[in-house]
This record gives structure tokens, sequence and C-alpha cells, in this order.
């Protein structure tokens, strides 16, 4: 199984913030296109953090689900 924590996410470049991050900029979470097992998800506010790989299907059907409005609190 792929591991599904990279500890330090600054060791990899590439990483843009969420498109909808509404109109004051400000705090956001992080994408890694291109990364070899999954997804890469990290918290803007903490760049040198942890970030945490998700599978390329189940991220697809999150965004999917966020942008349709089917998620509930």
């Amino acid at each position: 199984m792929a591991d599904r924590t990279i500890l330090d996410a600054a060791a990899l470049n590439g990483w843009r913030k969420s498109t909808y991050r509404g109109s004051e900029g400000g705090s956001c979470i992080e994408v890694l296109d291109g990364y070899p097992t999954g997804v890469p998800v990290r918290d803007s506010k903490d760049p040198q953090g942890p970030a945490l790989v998700f599978p390329s299907t189940g991220w697809a059907s999150f965004v999917t689900a966020a942008n349709d409005g089917s998620l509930s609190a």
C-alpha cells in the first residue's frame, strides 16, 4: 500500500491553491498534480508541514460532490 502521508510537503514543487478560496484570499488547501500514488493535499498555512495523499478516484469524487452541493455537514 502506498504511503498516505508526506511529512515534509515543502520538499515537493508544483503546489497550487484551491480555485475556490473566496474573495479574501487567505488560507486554503493546496494540491499537487502529477504525484504518482494519488493527490497530495496540504494546508496553505503550513507549507512545511505534512500533506495527506488521497487516491485519485476518491479525490475526484470529493471534488465532484463539493461542486454539486451533495456534501452535508
